[in-house]
């Protein structure tokens, strides 16, 4: 009768992990864009957050600086990627209105 049992609510917890509907609810899909925003975001927050916890004693000056550093590193080359993104797409848009710069 235990094995029963166990075999049951094994064969339940399976089901209940590993099935799929028939439907799944997917969401928006993002542009590059998009995605290279939300991470700028991101990074921006946990530059805020940096600066608020070395100011509260939290890091030491050596740490503060090194991760400081490579997040503004990573800022600007996102800065960077969404810049020529936005040319392309300005360049792309004016070539199907037919305009030219």
């Amino acid at each position: 009768m235990v094995i029963f049992v166990c075999l049951a609510v094994t064969v339940a917890t399976l089901i209940y992990v590993f099935y799929l509907p028939g439907i799944l609810h997917l969401g928006a899909e993002k542009t590059q864009l998009e995605y290279l925003r939300e991470r700028k975001e991101v990074i921006y927050e946990n530059l805020r957050d940096l600066n608020f916890e070395f100011k509260s004693g939290k890091f030491p000056e050596a740490d503060y600086q090194s991760m400081k550093n490579s997040l503004e590193e990573e800022a600007a080359a996102l800065l960077s990627q969404i810049s020529n993104l936005e040319k392309t797409a300005g360049a792309t848009s004016r070539r199907i209105r037919g305009t030219t710069v």
